[in-house]
């Protein structure tokens, strides 16, 4: 471990190269608002670029129904191509920057993927709220068969096969016919195909109520956005497990400083995307939101806004090792602030840094708080410094719509500049992803468009690099040849298809695609997608050693769906020696903004600046990807 590195926030858009001192470590929820406070600055504002979450509502619900009607005409049997057209208009939608429900259906046709029918129907929802085709499709199949198509494993056509030929129609009915192996019968039902069924029933049960980061992100801000602009606010805070920035959440904290509660409890529970008031008292108040999330609030005095923070952020067992300590010192804590236990004296409360202090302890980031080894660590002054949004100089994992992204090359590179990079790279899927229709002209002539653009830009400029998303074949084989890869500046590659290999397989093809001279980082390394599809079964510690070997860095994909690889891995891995890429994977301009939770990730996994190769000046990134001294 390193000891904090103190530093000064450089001037905006400035990496920290150039102004000669490092960014400061910022932790993602860590911003306190002190609206009333001297230097206190606006009521409210968000970390960083806008953030991922900045859809709309409209847009939001469009999607959901555009996905929900394609999966009703996979189940009926409907043509596949029809249903992909409304996936891919689905896709489309979720990522345009504009609200939906203000355009026509002239405007909305002119959305990348949305088609004259497409773009009826949604100005029909909108004005409606229904569509009769969706309408009658949802009529035609039991609920249940919908529900199990949610199951990873099992695809629309199985769902309606399972209920046609065996009148199963709910989730416990299949488990209950898989354990009395009524499924072998059916084609294309074999051992594995219970065994994975039963795994995905598994990942569902056990996602239960929680929800993915970015979508509890979106209503944390909200909230706060919101009770910031309340009279008498003095601070506001998310806390819990979001600001620890886990990968998935059942509630949301919010923390409220001011000597009134009244006002903040009754806006609270008039917010605009409230549905329930499940309770409601002088301290705290919870609500269910629009979108079936949980938020409580609780109003604190001020001065116990540092020890209300530290409880409320937690976690469990990272705060009873902290009241530990605190018993060896003959001291209590609680939300209210550290007490002499003999006195009753207050001893510290207005700030964290305070509580941490008068425990022999450097203030610890939220994101380490979960008994890991954080509070040795801030016992004996060695904690990390912590891997910032602010440290990352480059985003290296994005597409166009030159192949699945949503937006063309001008515009994604627009974005990038727009977050002060010093460094883009475009990595299009190459041609063994069939359906992405790649071919050697047109990557070629996407090379030559960055070349020309990156010259345009001079010296000065954000750095235009041409990479390539590679598909990790079962052998391990990627789609081009040496001499073809070797005049990318990065290829990511990453595995895609065919994920039910055996373990020794599956650890064989990873290892064959990190021996690879021109394989610099390998993209989200497990395949996972968080509570849908678990990841593959691969011996992680012989490839995170391989990749240390080899000068392979690790992604740390930061799409809420994958935060691939996930901080337990990351922890492994950097037992290696490994180093780690945190990109975006960026298909849309919004996109851009997901590398808020990838940086959350790594966090949770203990990385610091160096470990991140985007965090590097240019010229050490390049050294890197040239796989012959490791950066």
């Amino acid at each position: 471990m390193t000891s904090p590195i103190p530093g000064k926030r450089t001037r905006a858009g400035a990496h920290p190269e150039e102004s000669g001192a490092p960014a400061p470590f910022l932790p993602p929820g860590s911003l306190h608002r002190f609206p009333n406070a001297r230097h206190a600055g606006p009521r409210h504002r968000r970390h960083g670029p806008p953030r991922l979450d900045d859809v709309t509502r409209s847009n939001e619900e469009v999607e959901a129904l555009l996905r929900e009607y394609a999966d009703l005409l996979l189940i009926t049997g409907g043509d596949a191509f029809k249903a992909r057209a409304y996936e891919k208009a689905a896709r489309a939608i979720a990522g345009y920057p504009r609200d939906v429900s203000r355009l026509d259906a002239k405007g909305l046709r002119e959305i990348p993927g949305v088609g004259k029918s497409i773009a009826d129907k949604v100005v029909e929802y909108l004005r409606t709220g229904s569509v009769p085709a969706v309408e009658e499709a949802r009529a035609a199949i039991p609920a249940g068969v919908r529900q199990l198509t949610a199951i990873p494993a099992l695809g629309p056509k199985k769902a309606m096969m399972l209920y046609e030929e065996l009148h199963i129609a709910s989730i416990d009915e299949l488990s209950d016919a898989i354990h009395d192996h009524k499924l072998r019968d059916l084609k294309g039902f074999g051992p594995k195909t219970e065994e994975n069924i039963l795994h995905g029933i598994a990942l569902m049960q056990a996602a239960g109520d929680r929800f993915p980061l970015n979508v509890a992100m979106s209503v944390a801000d909200d909230v706060v956005a919101e009770l910031c602009r309340v009279a008498g606010c003095e601070a506001c805070e998310y806390a819990g497990s979001l600001r620890r920035m886990k990968e998935t959440v059942g509630d949301i904290d919010i923390l409220v400083a001011a000597d009134e509660s009244a006002p903040f409890m009754e806006a609270f529970a008039h917010l605009p995307y409230t549905a329930e008031v499940i309770a409601r008292g002088e301290k705290k108040t919870s609500i269910r939101t629009t979108k079936g999330l949980q938020v409580d609030l609780r109003v604190l005095p001020l001065d116990s806004w540092g020890a209300g923070l530290q409880y409320f952020t937690g976690s469990k067992a990272h705060n009873i090792r902290v009241r530990a300590i605190a018993m060896r010192h003959g001291l209590k804590l609680s939300e209210y602030g550290l007490f002499d236990a003999k006195s009753g004296r207050k001893i510290a409360s207005r700030s964290e840094e305070d509580v941490y202090a008068r425990l022999g302890m450097d203030w610890i980031p939220p994101t380490l708080r979960e008994d890991r080894g954080e509070i040795e660590a801030a016992l004996n002054g060695r904690l990390p410094r912590l891997v910032a949004e602010s440290d990352l100089r480059g985003d290296l994992h994005t597409h166009t719509n030159l192949t699945d992204g949503l937006e063309p090359l001008e515009e994604m590179i627009e974005a990038a500049g727009r977050r002060g990079y010093a460094y883009y790279a475009v990595t299009d899927h190459a041609p063994k992803l069939y359906m992405q229709q790649m071919t050697d002209e047109k990557i070629l002539a996407q090379r030559a468009r960055i070349r020309d653009l990156d010259r345009a830009r001079g010296r000065g400029g954000m750095r235009l690099l041409h990479g390539v998303e590679l598909n990790i074949d079962v052998e391990g084989d990627v789609d081009w040849p040496d001499d073809f890869l070797e005049d990318f500046d990065l290829c990511v590659a990453s595995v895609h298809t065919q994920f039910g290999q055996s373990r020794e397989e599956m650890t064989r093809r990873l290892l064959r695609a990190c021996e690879n001279p021109n394989v610099n980082i390998i993209g989200h390394p497990t395949t996972r997608l968080i509570g849908k599809r678990p990841g593959i079964d691969a011996d992680l510690d012989a490839v995170f050693a391989a990749c240390a070997r080899t000068g392979t860095a690790l992604e740390i994909n930061a799409h809420p769906d994958r935060l691939d690889l996930s901080d337990e891995n990351i922890l492994r891995a950097r037992e290696h020696g490994a180093r780690f890429a945190v990109d975006s994977d960026a298909h849309s301009t919004l996109d851009v903004a997901a590398l808020r939770y990838g940086v959350g990730t790594a966090q949770r996994g203990w990385l610091t600046p160096d470990d991140v190769i985007n965090t590097w000046p240019l010229t050490r990134l390049r050294r890197f990807l040239r796989k012959d001294g490791h950066g």
